[in-house]
């Protein structure tokens, strides 16, 4: 197959919406010339476009995609994965999850990646936007029961100095390929990362409790949808379309 041939008509069906047919495509590249080709043409292919498929999973089914995504692309992915507007977080923690704990993957890999790009902890804070005050408890006590916590807020000095300290926890008692995971992992693992989101983390909390929506943190207009527009493929937000990345 012509791999440039191949590129061009996965972006036009990513351009004209149908995120389904463009994942078909490389399904059957992967089918016909293996796994090699498929991760050839992923490299070619601009972080818009790769989001724009890795974001609807599908936990009834295995992606092949998602299992061959590296953990550089992933990360640029993730970054501009806000810019779909998805008020649930739903589209991004079921990537985060089926990309980060698939099997035979290295977490800490992906966690990197976020970390060195400008924008990661803030798509990390997005992912944890519901757990904020278990996130709060775990940085606090170690443990995620909000209930054992006193509600103090450890300042950016006692969550430096309390980096490194032994779990009181182990990753088995809360391996759940989901968000106690992820941010153990993030805590004993990338300890500066999870410092750095959970002060953005913060920052969200505040704008929320001052009746900060979205639009008022972030009051650029950037060609944001709402996500029902942009679920399997009705639309793609205007800000990715306009992106200068080319596949070619």
């Amino acid at each position: 197959m012509n791999h440039l041939a191949l590129i061009t008509k996965t972006q036009s069906l990513i351009a004209s919406g149908d995120i389904v047919g463009a994942e078909a495509a490389l399904v059957e590249l992967a089918d016909t010339e293996g796994d090699s080709a498929l991760m050839l043409v992923l490299e070619q292919l601009p972080a818009k476009d790769i989001l724009a498929v890795i974001r609807e999973y599908d936990n009834s089914k295995e992606s092949v995609i998602n299992l061959l995504v590296t953990p550089k692309q992933f990360a640029h992915a993730v970054v501009i994965e806000k810019q779909y507007k998805d008020l649930t977080r739903s589209h991004l923690r079921g990537m985060v999850n089926s990309i980060i704990f698939r099997d035979e993957a290295d977490p800490l890999e992906f966690l990197n990646a976020m970390g060195d790009l400008e924008g990661g902890a803030e798509a990390l804070a997005d992912y944890f936007e519901e757990k904020w005050s278990r996130i709060e408890a775990f940085a606090r006590t170690g443990s995620f029961d909000a209930v054992d916590d006193d509600g103090q807020i450890l300042s950016e000095t006692a969550l430096l100095a309390s980096a490194y300290v032994q779990p009181r926890i182990e990753q088995d008692e809360v391996a759940d390929h989901d968000w106690m995971e992820l941010a153990w992992l993030l805590r004993y693992q990338c300890p500066d990362l999870f410092i750095e989101m959970l002060l953005v983390l913060r920052a969200k909390a505040r704008a929320f409790e001052a009746g900060l929506g979205e639009e008022e943190e972030m009051p650029d207009d950037d060609g944001k949808v709402e996500t029902g527009d942009t679920d399997r493929g009705k639309a793609t937000p205007a800000a990715l379309e306009s992106d200068e990345e080319s596949a070619i």
